[in-house]
Order: structure tokens, then C-alpha cells, then sequence
């Protein structure tokens, strides 16, 4: 009964983060939006609440209190206080980052308010890679941060990348952009970029940890414990979905909020059976977390947009949708017949 009671305590600290801090934040972000202020910010900041909200679940209700890795928590939840404080003020006092760049010929690109936010986020992911080596196995492997199964891992990542570029492919060819494509790939920018992945990785992971840790780590299980391994799965992918709302009606596609909401129902449905396909299959946080990366940095490789601003302001119509919808089950639906998905055993336990 304790243990029911300490799950529901989490559960509900957990919600009130990920999801009460991420809309909160929304109405600061529509403030600034409003007044014409650079929202960008905010994109980088939101990813950390969801593993905000377990970590601060887990230290408000004592879990394994002996256990705890202290240093890796509490560094996560101040580098996390320290984005959210950078993101108001980038909306209260959106002048400074202009006037900061003025007369250095970067009033076009990155703010000063994001390239603090970035660099931020290095040093905070240098930091908590040290802090995180310093806590041990055991502390590490208490809740779900020790890696494993690394062949598995990489066989997954990889699977993913193939994956990923052959939902590119298909795309180009049935929309005639082959020789864009082509392009791309014979530039040699876009093999640095590729080369250059697995470093920026370790220099950013914090931000894409604060996602999956929230969602794969934590929520994934309960769902798939309450409603089944698949339903669970696509549960996840519609709340994944609509926590995005904030970012879809002012950053993604303001001028089509609703149809950009719809497309990221789509995107999370069918990523979010690929990336609870890899958790299942190799019960190893980081494989996720590396999927999520790759999802979103591959974007700018693909597209040979390198700019800051690539995801901000996207064209999206609905009858893009249906296409979406057709290509992404069709790349990504399959992995929800897999055995993976069958057997009651694959639920990843919160350690």
C-alpha cells in the first residue's frame, strides 16, 4: 500500500512539472511572442522538465533516498533553473540580446539569450557526464542510468539511422527532389556534420536526457502497465504529442498551430513505437536518448539547413498530413508486431 501511495505521490509531482511548468512557461513564451521577442529559447529549455519532474518525484517521496545520485540530481535540477530563468529573460528583456550583437554582424543569427542557453547547456553536460561517472554502478544502475546491452544498442542506433535515411529517400522520390538529395549527399559539409555527431552529442545529451528520462525511463512503464505494452506505447506518443503545444502554436508553425499539433501527433505515435521498441529490446536509457539526438540533428543534414532558426517557422499544410501519416507508419508501425511488444516481461522496470 505504501508503495501504491509513493507511486501516486510521483506520478502527480511528475505531471505538475513536466506538464503544469512546460505550460506555464508557454503563457511567457506567448508573452513574448506578442511583443515580437525571439522564442527560441524556450524549444531548448522545455526539453529538460520532463526529467525534472521525475528527479525532483524521486526526492521529494525519499525513493532510495541511500542511493541517490546527488550530485547528477541536483546538478540537473540548477542547470534546469538556470535555462528557465535565461528563457524569461530573453522575453522581458528581449533588446539585450539584440544589442548585445549590434555592429558584429550577428544581428540575423543566433540571440544572445540562445547562444547562453547553448552554452549552458555544454558546460552543464560536461558537468553532469563527471558527475554521473563519480556516482558508481550502483547508484547509476538504481535508477536506470547505467548503460547496457551495448551491442544490442548500437545494432538499434544503427537500425534507426538506416531507418531514418530511407524515410528521406521514399520522401524525395515521391515528391521528385531526388537531385536535392543527390546534392546533399556529394557535399562534402554534410559528411563533417555526420562526423561531428557523436561529439556534439556528448556535448548536449542534457537536453535530450531531459526528455527520454522523463518519458521512456518513467511514464513509458506505467502506461504499459495500466492499459499493455502497445496501447501503452501509443498513449505515450499522444501525451509526448501534445506537450509540444506551446512550441507548435509559437515556435514550429504559428501561422498553422493546429495542423502543426496534428503532424506532431503523427511524429510522436510513430517515433514513439520505434524509440519504445529500443528501450524494450535493450532496457538501456541511453539508446533513446541517442535516438533523439539523432532524430533532430539529422534534420539540419538532411535538409542542408544549418541555420539556428531550422525548425522554427514551418510551412505545414493539411494535406501534408495524410503523406506523413502513410510514411512514417509505414517505416516505423511495423516495430509494434514485434516481440518486443508481445511479451509482458519487456516492461522495463523503475529501478
Amino acid at each position: 500500500m505504501k508503495d501504491t501511495v509513493m507511486e501516486k505521490k510521483q506520478l502527480t509531482i511528475f505531471l505538475l512539472i513536466a506538464y503544469g511548468i512546460t505550460y506555464l512557461m508557454g503563457f511567457v513564451m506567448w508573452y513574448g511572442y506578442g511583443k515580437g521577442a525571439d522564442v527560441s529559447t524556450f524549444a531548448n529549455v522545455q526539453m529538460m522538465y520532463p526529467a525534472a519532474g521525475v528527479i525532483l518525484a524521486f526526492l521529494l517521496t525519499g525513493e532510495k533516498r541511500d542511493r541517490l545520485p546527488r550530485l547528477f540530481f541536483g546538478g540537473y535540477l540548477v542547470i534546469t533553473g538556470i535555462l528557465m530563468v535565461l528563457a524569461v529573460l530573453s522575453v522581458v528583456y528581449p533588446e539585450a540580446g539584440q544589442e548585445a550583437f549590434a555592429g558584429a554582424g550577428l544581428e540575423n543569427g543566433i540571440s544572445l539569450w540562445l547562444l547562453l542557453v547553448q552554452l549552458v547547456l555544454i558546460g552543464g553536460s560536461i558537468l553532469e557526464w563527471i558527475f554521473l561517472l563519480a556516482a558508481g554502478k550502483d547508484r547509476r544502475r538504481a535508477f536506470g542510468l547505467q548503460g547496457m546491452k551495448w551491442k544490442g544498442s548500437v545494432l538499434c542506433i544503427l537500425l534507426f539511422l538506416g531507418l531514418y535515411l530511407l524515410r528521406t529517400l521514399i520522401s524525395c522520390l515521391v515528391s521528385g527532389q531526388m537531385a536535392v538529395f543527390g546534392l546533399i549527399w556529394t557535399s562534402p559539409v554534410t559528411w563533417i556534420q555526420l562526423a561531428a555527431l557523436p561529439v556534439n552529442f556528448f556535448l548536449v545529451f542534457l537536453a535530450f536526457f531531459g526528455e527520454e528520462y522523463g518519458w521512456r525511463y518513467y511514464f513509458q512503464p506505467l502506461l504499459q502497465k495500466k492499459f499493455g505494452l502497445r496501447w501503452g506505447a501509443l498513449l505515450l506518443g499522444v501525451v509526448w504529442g501534445l506537450w509540444h503545444m506551446p512550441l507548435n502554436l509559437l515556435y514550429y508553425s504559428p501561422d498553422a498551430g493546429l495542423v502543426s499539433m496534428a503532424a506532431q501527433q503523427i511524429t510522436c505515435i510513430t517515433l514513439g513505437i520505434f524509440f519504445a521498441y529500443a528501450y524494450g529490446k535493450t532496457g538501456n536509457i541511453w539508446v533513446p536518448v541517442a535516438l533523439h539526438f539523432m532524430n533532430n540533428n539529422l534534420i539540419p543534414v538532411i535538409t542542408g539547413n544549418y541555420s539556428a532558426d531550422v525548425l522554427q517557422n514551418q510551412a505545414i499544410a493539411w494535406g501534408d498530413l495524410v503523406p506523413a501519416l502513410l510514411l512514417n507508419g509505414l517505416v516505423f508501425g511495423p516495430f509494434l508486431f514485434s516481440k518486443v511488444f508481445q511479451n509482458c516481461d519487456q516492461i522495463t522496470e523503475i529501478k
